[in-house]
């Protein structure tokens, strides 16, 4: 049987970004090089002419500029110029692929995908990271933007011959629009990588802050400084949670337009001494902090799944969510086992979420590394890569 040309549409691609989606595609790419498939990822340039990232299989950029404006929001005006690069390319391709996974964020490319493949005999397979609410949309982008933007995703939820999804969450909310769908949960605890012992980060966690030597306690936030994530909360609990633990501090990795939002709310609660802003880090002194971490806190408001979560826990760190409409990560935390399950991001609620995490102490630890070994082996990437396959199969018969 010939190779399956499979092309991968998103426009993001790791490790030039670091987020959770740009993390799936990346793997699921090399999962199906893997195979003995042909793969074509098709994106947007970020990088030099000469210098593209070195990767297993062929890139193609349809598009070149920035997505975000300056508060982390995706842009409309991005959104129609990637889509309608991925429209033009797979005009021109039409003939040269049989399985199209194609990001629905944003919802777009969904239909550029389609309208360039009309008639043809591709799978199309299209994977929601999210799924939001017409109240989530009209909050993100305004009450016209995002009302089109739900209108949009209603009708693509319609589109493809496969669904994907991240999480039992988002299964959930795809159903809610379409029922009868049957998406594939994509597996991708096994994106953090292998479970990995405390301190084995090796010297990295003796020069980066929070190390070993440091004798206070500390929780550590991983990721961008955008609106979404709510940071800010973070300081004001903290706040709280030294009522009881007096030492607790916070390690704080990563950057974005909410930095000095959050820097402005640590010094009004006066604890501006005891959060500590680390910027980027590679991964040797990620881990390193991370794992010298009492508890990741992530206060977020919204994830399509939540892979920070599924990274503190491979270095057997629990990890403190906060339930909220549009929060999938939360289906990662099981409370007193891998971490704590705030009902809110009000101060004393987080912090008391904050203190019981931290006060779980080695036990917590134990359980989350257990809980970690444990599910990974059962939500795995190559599982879903498998069963994508399969299905893909069966719809080209």
């Amino acid at each position: 049987m010939s190779a399956l040309r499979v092309a991968i549409a998103y426009d993001c691609i790791f490790p030039v970004n670091t987020g959770g989606g740009e993390r799936v595609y990346r793997r699921m790419a090399e999962e199906f090089v893997a195979r003995g498939e042909h793969v074509t990822y098709v994106t947007r340039a970020q990088w030099p002419p000469s210098a593209p990232p070195a990767v297993p299989f062929d890139l193609v950029s349809v598009w070149r500029g920035e997505i975000h404006d300056a508060a982390g929001v995706r842009t409309t005006r991005s959104a129609l110029a990637f889509a309608f690069g991925l429209f033009r390319h797979f005009l021109r391709h039409r003939r040269d692929v049989d399985l199209v996974v194609v990001a629905a964020l944003p919802v777009l490319n969904v239909f550029a995908v389609r309208a360039a493949l009309f008639g043809r005999p591709v799978v199309i397979a299209v994977d929601w990271l999210e799924v939001w609410t017409g109240r989530k949309w009209r909050a993100y982008a305004g009450a016209v933007t995002g009302t089109i933007a739900a209108v949009l995703q209603w009708a693509a939820v319609r589109v493809g011959d496969i669904r994907l999804v991240n999480s039992g969450f988002t299964r959930t909310r795809l159903q809610a629009a379409l029922p009868g769908a049957d998406p594939i949960v994509l597996g991708l605890l096994d994106l953090a990588g292998p479970p990995r012992e405390r301190g084995s980060a090796g010297a990295a966690s003796d020069r980066a802050p929070g190390g070993a030597e440091d004798a206070a306690p500390y929780v550590v936030f991983v990721g961008r400084h955008i609106a979404d994530k709510r940071l800010e909360a973070l300081p004001p609990a903290l706040a709280v949670a030294r009522r009881a633990i007096p030492g607790l501090e916070a390690r704080v990795v990563g950057t974005g337009p909410e930095t000095e939002r959050v820097r402005a709310a640590a010094d009004a609660v006066g604890v501006a001494d005891s959060v500590h802003f680390l910027g980027r880090l590679g991964d040797d002194d990620l881990d390193a902090v991370v794992s010298g971490a009492a508890a990741l806190v992530n206060p977020s408001a919204r994830e399509g799944f939540g892979l920070v979560v599924a990274e503190a826990a491979a270095l057997g760190v629990p990890s403190v969510v906060v339930a909220a409409e549009d929060n999938a990560s939360v289906d990662l935390v099981e409370p007193g086992v891998n971490g704590v399950v705030a009902t809110d991001a009000s101060a004393e609620v987080l912090g008391a979420a904050i203190r019981a995490a931290v006060e779980g102490g080695d036990a917590l630890r134990r359980s989350t590394a257990e809980w970690f070994t444990r599910e990974r082996a059962a939500r795995n990437l190559a599982v879903s890569v498998d069963d994508l396959l399969r299905r893909t199969e069966r719809a080209r018969r």
